[in-house]
């Protein structure tokens, strides 16, 4: 008799039996095995030998890269992925506890900046800093993929279109909603093909960085949603499913329509800032520091945009994991921002037990030797205001946000009532409010009419000004709040970046995937 693995195997190579779902996994709703179309049709046989070294271990990968995830590309070098999977599952092997029929699929995304972005490769760039801290090379540090790899899950690392990208023609080809659709597209692709590659399509797992990571957790959220139908459809992605297993969401830039509220009522009354303006070089993020203080216009805008925060916090009906309203007053005082204080205390705690020397900081009271409570006027000094206001819908249009609410004829366009309503440049339009919607994860969260993941580990450190520490407490305390499984944590001294606890990560991922 053929053993399960060596089923699968079979099944992989072109045999016509089909392998039962594994009984340690849940029943998932499973459509209709749709072929997907030729020229999306997974061959296991089309490879290139790879290999990866993780803690000095060396495995043996079969590397299919360049893969098409649609059949009628727009931007063919972005709209296709590169697809890593462990030699051993074609030879009814494990790594890590997995089988070809039991490893995760995990699926990162390389976007920054709501940029174009490539493919992530086996032997690209690490993204964040060395896990605990100190400076490597980033070309000594295993990346994401090569870390997940060691573990025993496939990579789907897809490609995705970009604010930036521009036909020939003229045509704008990367506004909003497009990243995300090239990103459902790839759930898709591997959906079709999930008789014809290794790894259980029932445990896909996205991961990303600041824009990327709010493309992860708008991933998550809108599975299944109607919405982006008729976008797929016109690209020719595959007739299956695009809903996934779980996030993870590094600083996610996301709640756009809300962020420049956000943004100044964390910083509100800080009038110093250090600017990043954001460009790109060789498919990089490059970050140019710029000075400066508030004027007077600014700080106009600054109050009214804090003003307007609590009503949109208090709209939301949060409620703490020990069940008490999440509120704010009038002056952005209240149990919401506490609630955002003691997340700050829990990792400034968690960082003195690891042997952090904390006592030079004046944010926060001592009680003994064990921090009691954040001073926020002091921590805001602490970490500094990054952005002038609005941060990301500017009234002159020149932010990344604006260019990525452009239109196919439009380059920038505002996309809040309160951008355009105090828009500096006449000629700028607004975004369609079903385009904002589509890039917004809270838009399908607890609204029906499709499948969010069930689990989401989101991380955002505490030196990261970026955003609003409340833009990623608002995203978790709703998922938790409709019931999903939340890994939520500030991390100490991070700043913005991605991937620096890739163990921590995958435990996450390998705990989740056994589940069930």
């Amino acid at each position: 008799m053929i053993d399960p693995t060596r089923r699968r195997v079979l099944a992989l190579l072109g045999s016509s039996g089909v392998l039962a779902a594994c009984s340690s996994l849940p029943a998932a709703p499973r459509q209709p095995v749709v072929p997907p179309a030729p020229g999306l049709r997974f061959d296991p046989a089309a490879f290139t030998p790879r290999s990866v070294t993780v803690d000095g271990t060396t495995l043996a990968i079969r590397a299919y890269e360049g893969l098409a995830y649609v059949a009628r590309p727009v931007e063919p070098a972005y709209q296709c992925l590169n697809l890593y999977i462990p030699a051993a599952y074609f030879d009814g092997g494990e790594v890590g506890g997995f089988t070809a029929a039991t490893a995760p699929i995990f699926l990162p995304n390389q976007v920054g900046g709501y940029m174009p972005a490539l493919p992530g490769k086996l032997d690209g760039r690490a993204f964040g800093p060395p896990p605990g801290g100190g400076q490597a090379p980033a070309a000594a540090l295993p990346n994401a993929i090569q870390y997940a790899l060691s573990r025993g899950f496939v990579v789907a690392a897809p490609g995705a279109r970009g604010r930036t990208l521009q036909a020939a023609s003229g045509e704008y080809t990367g506004k909003a909603p497009a990243a995300i659709v090239d990103l459902k597209a790839a759930v898709r692709y591997l959906r079709a093909n999930r008789e014809r590659l290794p790894g259980n399509t029932e445990r896909i797992i996205s991961n990303g960085t600041s824009a990327g990571g709010a493309l992860s957790a708008l991933l998550g959220a809108s599975g299944g949603q109607a919405d982006y139908a008729p976008y797929l459809a016109a690209l020719g992605a595959a007739d299956a499913r695009d809903d996934i297993f779980a996030v993870s969401a590094y600083c996610p830039i996301t709640n756009l329509a809300h962020a420049d509220a956000a943004y100044e009522w964390q910083f509100a009354g800080v009038d110093s800032y250090r600017k990043i303006d954001i460009s790109m070089l060789d498919y990089q993020v490059q970050r140019k520091t710029v000075s400066g203080t508030l004027d007077e216009r600014q700080r106009e805008v600054s109050a009214a945009l804090a003003a307007s925060f609590p009503a949109y916090v208090n709209s939301l009906n949060l409620r703490a994991p020990d069940g008490n309203a999440l509120q704010l007053a009038a002056d952005g005082q209240g149990s919401f921002r506490d609630y955002v204080a003691s997340l700050l205390l829990q990792s400034a705690r968690t960082a003195l037990a690891q042997g952090r020397d904390l006592s030079a900081l004046d944010w926060l009271q001592w009680q003994g030797s064990q921090p009691v409570a954040v001073r926020w006027p002091q921590y805001l000094a602490y970490l500094g205001r990054m952005k002038t206001p609005p941060a990301f819908d500017a009234l002159d249009g020149s932010s990344g946000e604006n260019q990525l609410f452009g239109s196919a004829s439009e380059d920038k366009r505002h996309f809040t009532a309160f951008g355009q309503q105090h828009g500096t440049v006449a000629s700028l339009g607004q975004a369609e409010a079903a385009v904002v919607r589509m890039m917004e994860p809270l838009s399908y969260i607890g609204q029906g009419g499709g499948q969010p993941a069930a689990h989401w580990r989101i991380r955002h450190g505490s030196k990261d000004s970026d955003t609003s520490l409340a833009v990623p407490v608002i995203l978790a305390t709703a998922l938790r709040n409709h019931g999903y499984q939340v890994d939520l944590a500030l991390p100490w001294d991070v700043p913005h970046s991605g991937d620096y606890d890739l163990p921590a990560l995958f435990d996450w991922a390998a705990v989740i995937s056994r589940q069930h």
